[in-house]
């Protein structure tokens, strides 16, 4: 397109170029698999055929004769996670809506569904990370039964998404809609929240003050409202065209959002093979969508999580992208949105006020996004600029018109910073990621003597004591995927925010993972390579002086590192099945390349 932006042209170009030969071999093996698999009533066997739909009921005919398209569903539902559980509903309601157009819904598989909002700070967590190859892992085995003619992805939160995108890349020659489930309705005042937590990390509020205040912000079906992971995942769909237009934040349990999800199993069956629109993942899925979705990611400020995701799902569709070129990326992109933890409303409030859509359309008339790109919902990107409506009973889309809060959401002309919300910080100390979104401008340079720790605990017990009342680059290692699977340090937030409200100039260092969550204290965070294995974290020492800078993009210390040893790495840790996870630590590559043992083992 000729008023595409020069820098997105000049990353675009480069990711094709890198990505030449395993890109082409990606594609070349979706052609192949796709023409094995093109008619399961002539690839399956009739005993395989029949063990498929043995449970299908008054679909049976219609599998056994192939009248028409039959749609898998991979569900991660559970009812642990509030933004899984309306999808229980999702697989009956999706079979009669199936049959309106002449089609089936089969479940094909599910898979399992973490909340790290539940295992934060413990020692789950160490799981997190891992479970998105095991959700890639578990999709792939639902698929592997090639009784499918399109795909139907139920997932919403952190890991699930690039989990189900990873595994369905795989089956790329089958057409696939991302189906969400909307977040819950506004709880508490985020201020709110965040104040009460800050009291506790004080001493100065109880346990029940504070899980008061907690249930009052996660407080019914629905993903959580603050634009962490599961809200960036739904944001990157709708930049990848893999929703309907505008399906992501519309509230669970409405009648847009049921119309919503009717609709994308409508649309199931007119992509399919059979049919005049065949839309396939892998096409959907190329080097302009993966820059799409780290374009969005910039532009709204998103979660840090996706500087790993994005590098692991652009890997399984053959597309190679690195931290240079999303921080190049963020030098071109401006900051349209602040959305709590970077400003004071949610993602309802974003919603009401434009949200993705304005976004995307914003974007695509600056020349800042790809808008020939193949999308499950239109021709191109174009429809994602507008909102989904209600007219009468019948789904229809029309204009946003102007933001409806400038507080929250800015055109391209009047963004609220110049350059995205995500900078590559590197040095001496390594490669890390600085959000710079939800950090006040004064503090993007902190200087200072580190103190080092191996645990949030040591942190947590250092603050007590007020060992950390001072100018401070608080270093927590042996934090990466090969250490301990590279767990969120979400609770380091509160303490460090209290320091930082007390006047000291304060940072985060770490090869570990602080989330959309992250907040206004200045970090580097995913540092690579990381402290075990040889990275230059593990021979820092405290008092040694470290520079972070996120103006010049600096990670570094004045103290000769050269000249010492590692310091010992802590053993691994066992219980909560922290043991059968050996084998992805063992397995596992750098962050930058998405921290993924399976697809490093798989030579992607």
């Amino acid at each position: 397109m000729s008023n595409l932006h020069p820098a997105l042209q000049r990353v675009t170009d480069r990711v094709i170029e890198r990505s030449r030969a395993s890109r082409a071999a990606y594609l070349a093996l979706m052609a192949e698999e796709g023409d094995k698999h093109r008619d399961r009533n002539v690839a399956l066997p009739c005993s395989n055929l029949a063990h498929g739909f043995a449970a299908a009921g008054e679909d049976k005919a219609s599998i056994m004769t192939k009248a028409g398209p039959n749609i898998g569903i991979i569900s991660a539902y559970n009812d642990t996670i509030s933004a899984h559980q309306p999808y229980g509903a999702y697989p009956p309601q999706m079979k009669l809506w199936a049959r309106e157009v002449g089609a089936t819904a089969q479940v094909a598989g599910a898979t399992p569904a973490m909340c790290d909002g539940v295992t934060q700070g413990m020692d789950g967590m160490e799981l997190s990370l891992f479970s998105r190859d095991v959700i890639a892992l578990a999709t792939a085995v639902g698929l592997s039964h090639q009784m499918y003619d399109s795909v139907a992805m139920l997932g919403i939160c952190d890991k699930i998404v690039p989990g189900l995108l990873i595994g369905g890349l795989r089956f790329g020659y089958l057409p696939t809609v991302f189906v969400p489930g909307g977040p819950m309705p506004t709880g508490i005042a985020n201020k709110e929240k965040q104040k009460v937590r800050q009291l506790y990390a004080e001493g100065k509020a109880t346990r029940a003050e504070l899980l008061a205040s907690e249930s009052g912000s996660y407080h019914s079906a629905g993903t959580c409202t603050f634009y962490g992971t599961a809200n960036s995942n739904q944001m990157m769909m709708e930049l990848m065209g893999l929703h309907l237009p505008g399906a992501a934040f519309v509230q669970p349990g409405t009648p847009l959002r049921q119309a919503l999800t009717r609709a994308a199993t409508h649309r199931l069956a007119e992509i399919t093979r059979d049919g005049n629109d065949y839309r396939p993942l892998s096409h959907c899925v190329d080097e302009k969508a993966v820059i799409n979705a780290a374009v969005g990611l910039l532009a709204t400020g998103g979660s840090t999580n996706h500087a790993i995701h994005i590098p692991a799902f652009a890997r399984a569709a053959g597309i190679q992208i690195d931290w240079t070129d999303l921080a190049e990326l963020s030098h071109a992109v401006p900051l349209l949105a602040r959305v709590y933890p970077n400003g004071a409303g949610d993602v309802n409030h974003f919603h009401a006020a434009g949200g993705i859509g304005y976004i995307i359309r914003e974007l695509l008339d600056a020349g800042l996004a790809h808008r020939d790109i193949m999308t499950v919902g239109g021709d191109d990107l174009t429809a994602y600029g507008q909102e989904p409506w209600l007219d009468g009973d019948q789904l229809a889309w029309r204009d946003i018109g102007p933001t409806g809060d400038e507080a929250m959401l800015r055109p391209v002309g009047e963004p609220f910073q110049p350059d995205g919300g995500m900078r590559l910080v590197e040095g001496n100390l390594g490669r890390g990621c600085f959000k710079t979104s939800a950090v006040d401008p004064s503090r993007w340079t902190i200087e200072a003597p580190c103190r080092v720790f191996e645990t949030q605990k040591q942190v947590a017990e250092a603050f007590a004591a007020g060992e950390l009342d001072r100018d401070v680059v608080v270093v927590v290692r042996f934090q990466g995927p090969r250490a301990n699977g590279m767990p969120e340090l979400h609770k380091l937030t509160p303490p460090l925010g209290v320091l930082q409200d007390r006047g000291y100039r304060v940072a985060l260092v770490t090869d570990g993972r602080m989330s959309g969550a992250s907040g206004k204290v200045p970090a580097a965070i995913h540092v690579s390579p990381e402290a075990l294995g040889g990275g230059p974290l593990a021979r820092l020492r405290d008092g040694d002086i470290v520079r972070l800078c996120a103006e010049d993009g600096t990670l570094s210390t004045s103290a000769d590192l050269s000249v010492r040893e590692d310091a010992a790495a802590p053993l691994p840790q066992g219980g909560t099945a922290r043991e059968l996870f050996a084998m992805f630590r063992h397995g596992a590559d750098e962050a930058e390349k998405g921290g993924s043992a399976m697809l490093a083992l798989a030579g992607l």
